[in-house]
């Protein structure tokens, strides 16, 4: 590089010198999806992933826990948004986290660090929701959004969700508080119109919002719902067969009751679908997930989505191991904000490769004297994953 008269940190000032609009890179690659990979069934996939990092000058650094490492450790975390597809998935967002305490109220040793004025302390859902709007401004459609307990945890985020038109399946926390039946509700004062009635007078303005009435049921953790509600007692598990592995079918066992959640008031708000789930192989580990889908939603449809969160991590894996997310260099914010841009141009422009050659594969098969067993093989795998094992649920999800 020396001899050829190229600096040696070329790609460092590519990313924190140049100039050119990375907002325009990002919007330009959503249209892209939008316009090339949209499907009915396409589903989008939210979570964040970290980046170990020493010292205390790279932007938004902080000890924290740190999932790569699996401990509390110095680094970076960055939160995103995939998409998913039939056997497509690739990236179309990616932003860094803001510490609270040692960054936003630092603005100092942000500005040392190259974090503009404009960008302040927001909670990762928050974040999240952001490049949601991005998204869907852009022209990506949802079928469904999941994402794990940090992010369906936070009713709010659930609730501007729904807001969007959003069909989410959300994990919960096992401490997410709701009701297996409705608490009455009382739209009057009703103790005013008693005093009225028997002709005593009130002062003050009567009560207008609607309020639970004293004596109601209250909230369940969901952890709880097995031990102390009825309802969902003697709803049945059902099997569903997931998908072959290579050490044999991976079943699941679910059932599905209806739940009632806190709205911004504390008033109930629902009927909304609370999935449960547990692994054969570990029946003592029960998973919970709420989806503002209707109730006639088929259970099998829920288990599919709230399964498909494997496409995040994959996302992760290949781009942490093949395009080089957690290898760079730079320190400053705006740099690595493109370094997490690029990224996802590259992963799109991999799967997009990957899909075309999958084509010309199935449109020009390389003849050969096994070419019409192995292709009637394959079909009758695909068969007998899709068909219900006996003693299974005849919904099988493939």
């Amino acid at each position: 590089m020396a001899a050829a008269g190229v600096p040696p940190r070329s790609l460092q000032e590519f990313l924190s010198q140049f100039r050119w609009d990375e907002a325009a890179v990002r919007d330009r690659l959503q249209r892209r999806v939008a316009a090339r990979h949209a499907d009915p069934n396409s589903v989008g996939v939210i979570d964040e992933t970290s980046f170990a990092k020493k010292g205390d000058k790279t932007a938004c650094v902080q000890r924290q826990h740190c999932g790569c490492l699996g401990k509390l450790e110095n680094c970076v975390v960055s939160v995103h948004l995939g998409y998913a597809a039939g056997d497509f998935h690739t990236l179309l967002d990616g932003e860094l986290f803001l510490p609270e305490e040692t960054w936003h109220a630092d603005r100092a040793r942000c500005r040392a660090a190259g974090i503009p004025d404009e960008v302040v302390y927001r909670s990762k859902w928050r974040i999240a929701l952001e490049q949601v709007r991005r998204a869907l401004g852009n022209g990506v459609r949802f079928s469904w959004l999941t994402f794990d307990e940090g992010y369906g945890g936070k009713p709010a985020f659930l609730r501007e969700l729904a807001g969007l038109g959003q069909n989410y399946v959300a994990e919960l926390p096992a401490s997410f508080v709701g009701w297996t039946a409705p608490p009455p509700v009382l739209y009057r004062d009703h103790a005013r119109d008693k005093a009225l009635v028997c002709g005593v007078p009130v002062l003050g303005r009567p009560r207008r919002s609607p309020r639970l009435k004293v004596k109601h049921a209250p909230v369940c953790e969901v952890r709880d719902l097995l031990k102390h509600s009825p309802r969902v007692r003697k709803e049945e598990w059902r099997r569903y067969r997931v998908k072959d592995g290579t050490k044999g079918p991976m079943v699941w066992e679910a059932k599905c009751v209806p739940l009632w959640i806190k709205d911004e008031n504390g008033l109930p708000d629902g009927p909304h679908p609370l999935l449960l789930t547990r692994s054969v192989l570990k029946p003592d580990k029960v998973k919970f997930f709420l989806s503002n889908a209707p109730l006639e939603t088929p259970i099998e449809t829920l288990l599919l989505v709230a399964l498909g969160r494997w496409r995040i991590e994959r996302l992760f894996e290949d781009s942490k191991t093949e395009l080089g997310l957690d290898h760079f260099e730079a320190r400053k914010y705006g740099a690595i904000m493109r370094h997490l841009l690029l990224t996802c141009v590259s992963h799109l422009f991999l799967a997009e490769f990957v899909r075309q050659r999958k084509k010309r594969r199935a449109a020009d098969p390389v003849p050969g004297a096994n070419r019409h067993a192995s292709a009637g093989a394959a079909v009758a795998a695909r068969r007998t994953l899709l068909a219900p094992d006996r003693g299974m649920h005849r919904g099988a999800i493939g």
